[in-house]
């Protein structure tokens, strides 16, 4: 049964493919003519607090967006929130970073990419013309209900009998950090990981059936039945800012203006305070 589990959790696939058009990046001469203005300071936010998005019309307009899979339920809802004000289709991919680098990369398609984390962005930077700073990523030690390990830090993780779920150190944000803070505490080689997955909401999800007894995921994936989160775990040091990154070869540049004004909303705020991120500054 655990194999069983494990083994469509593993299973993680991108949604629904782009469908537009661009190549503007594989031309040479296309590249260089856009800004490449990465900024990570979050937009400045407009004196009401409301949505910057209420006058526009964009019926008839579609947004071709990326985002990572571990903050799908947030983005979801601020995408049909903006779609309910101006009428803009969203077509979203949720997927891990590294599969969306690679479709960017690929396609040379898409209007924006909510990557996990700014570092993210590197692997596409030619492909990004600006960055906008959104929301803090948190990262924390998630356990079973109840804490039948009593698992209290990291350093918990590498008792005997204790089992590690981590996110793919090759493809995730989340993987990355938690390979980095295993190593910085001095346990990598001392923990016994049951397992590596493509995108954080599965850590919570093998955590929940009892598949493994630990996982370091991100804050808003702990809201799921039968996990807890272990206070002071020493993942301080470890938080992140999603970034909302606009794409060289966006095929409709009002409709991304609007929704990044939209972003930097009262609504989209509270929807994101809701999922427990913190604002950026």
């Amino acid at each position: 049964m655990r194999k069983n589990v494990l083994g469509i959790l593993l299973a993680g696939t991108i949604g629904s493919a782009l469908i537009t058009g661009c190549g503007a990046a594989s031309s040479g001469t296309a590249q260089s003519s856009a800004p490449q203005q990465t900024q990570e300071s979050a937009p400045a936010s407009d004196e009401a607090g409301t949505s910057t998005a209420d006058a526009a019309d964009l019926t008839g307009h579609t947004l071709m967006i990326y985002c990572g899979a571990g903050i799908t339920k947030p983005f979801q809802e601020i995408a049909d929130s903006f779609k309910s004000v101006t009428g803009c289709e969203m077509n979203v991919t949720y997927a891990n970073a590294g599969q969306i680098q690679s479709q960017i990369t690929t396609s040379e398609e898409g209007d924006m990419f909510i990557a996990g984390s700014a570092e993210e962005l590197k692997p596409v930077e030619s492909y990004v013309s600006e960055s906008r700073a959104l929301v803090k990523h948190i990262p924390v030690l998630a356990v079973q209900s109840g804490n039948p390990k009593n698992i209290t830090s990291l350093s918990g993780l590498a008792a005997e009998g204790v089992s590690l779920i981590i996110g793919d150190a090759d493809s995730t944000p989340i993987g990355k950090i938690a390979k980095k803070a295993l190593s910085d505490a001095g346990i990598l080689d001392k923990v016994q990981i049951a397992a590596s997955t493509a995108t954080a909401p599965q850590m919570a999800t093998a955590i929940a059936a009892g598949e493994a007894d630990a996982a370091i995921i991100w804050k808003e994936n702990c809201d799921a039945e039968g996990v807890e989160i272990v206070d002071n775990s020493g993942l301080e040091d470890y938080i992140k800012t999603i970034p909302a990154a606009s794409l060289i070869c966006s095929a409709d540049h009002d409709a991304r203006q609007a929704f990044l004004d939209y972003l930097n909303s009262g609504e989209a705020r509270e929807i994101w305070i809701k999922y427990g991120y913190e604002i950026a500054e």
